[in-house]
């Protein structure tokens, strides 16, 4: 069998039929590519009507199927970087279609890129196929999320340069294998990841960028509803998780859901979150054991343990002085009388 060249994979619960047309659509619009793409499914739900037709059709397709039944959760996208087999690795929702010739595109930009430790997008389109389609986010918060559509002039033609973005949406994204930066492996539940993956590769000095010619279309639209849990409480707790991973400041998760959900327990979810992230400095085999629902030894060998390198941490340290320090600043006399540095150990 050929090397692949490019691994397209997606994480998917109760979508037969989301699966099933995203990657009917692939194989038929890349025949010449077939031999040199890998397709994976990761399942989140297995075991139900739609998990085993979804079993049979990545057996008919030749496509490698994984069950993942206890960790219910958006994150184990992980997943699909740690069973890639490619040197590059397409993560994209269940219920995604690519323009003509977008994969075979892609593919040879980041083939000119071999070393890049980056990560890239594209254009998501709308129905309608027409007009401006969103091309980042706005890092900013609405409706319970981070992150909100951006539709940028500059993206609305194909051919126009690569561009640097602050984050975008996750139904779509890719980067090199080996430099996935990763989610969180204690994130639960749906939602947490846009603006938190995005700034985990900005910290360690590493940038997002739009792909004008990569565009694609996501169904949003579930007539039937969907049959995973959709919990403010655990996007809360991701987002907080996250926050903490990344030395950012809780207040701003605070003050949103205080306004968008008033009757979620913001602030003891996230102070059960900060316990659950110093135990996990602690003792993150076992904290993550717990999370994931299995015994130590069945975690995936993928996920980034603080011993074994794979996270930096950021601390806080707030400094008071005895007396107010001055200073000049464009013939502005400023006071301070306290500070604050976040830090980190590389």
């Amino acid at each position: 069998m050929t090397t692949p060249r490019l691994t397209i994979g997606s994480a998917t619960h109760d979508d037969f039929e989301g699966v099933y047309f995203s990657y009917q659509a692939l194989r038929l619009a890349n025949p010449e590519l077939l031999d040199e793409l890998e397709f994976i499914i990761i399942d989140n739900n297995p075991s139900s009507s739609e998990g085993k037709a979804t079993k049979d059709f990545c057996k008919k397709a030749k496509m490698k199927y994984f069950a993942e039944p206890r960790w219910k959760s958006t994150a184990v996208r992980d997943l699909i970087f740690e069973k890639a087999t490619a040197p590059f690795t397409l993560s994209m929702d269940s219920h995604v279609l690519f323009e003509p010739d977008g994969i075979k595109r892609l593919l040879a930009f980041l083939e000119e890129r071999p070393e890049t430790n980056d990560l890239f997008h594209g254009v998501m389109m709308y129905d309608s196929l027409h007009g401006l389609g969103a091309s980042s986010m706005k890092p900013e918060w609405r409706d319970a999320m981070f992150g909100t559509w951006n539709h940028e002039e500059k993206a609305k033609d194909r051919e126009a340069e690569p561009y640097e973005i602050p984050l975008h949406g996750l139904g779509c994204f890719a980067c090199r294998t080996e430099a996935w930066a990763g989610f969180s492996p204690l994130f639960k539940g749906f939602g947490g990841e846009e603006g938190y993956i995005h700034e985990k590769f900005r910290q360690r000095g590493d940038t997002t960028w739009c792909l004008p010619f990569l565009r694609w279309v996501h169904r949003f639209q579930r007539p039937r509803g969907v049959t995973y849990e959709l919990r403010d409480e655990d996007r809360v707790r991701n987002y907080a998780l996250g926050w903490l991973e990344l030395g950012k400041p809780m207040a701003e998760i605070l003050e949103h859901f205080a306004e968008a959900r008033p009757n979620v327990q913001t602030a003891t979810i996230i102070a059960e979150a900060r316990n659950q992230w110093n135990d996990f400095k602690k003792n993150p085999e076992a904290t993550v054991a717990l999370v994931h629902e299995k015994p130590k030894e069945e975690l995936a060998p993928a996920i980034k343990f603080p011993e074994k390198g794979g996270l930096q941490y950021w601390h806080t340290t707030n400094v008071g002085f005895a007396n107010p320090i001055e200073v000049n600043i464009f013939g502005r006399l400023l006071s301070f009388s306290k500070a604050s540095c976040t830090w980190s150990i590389r």
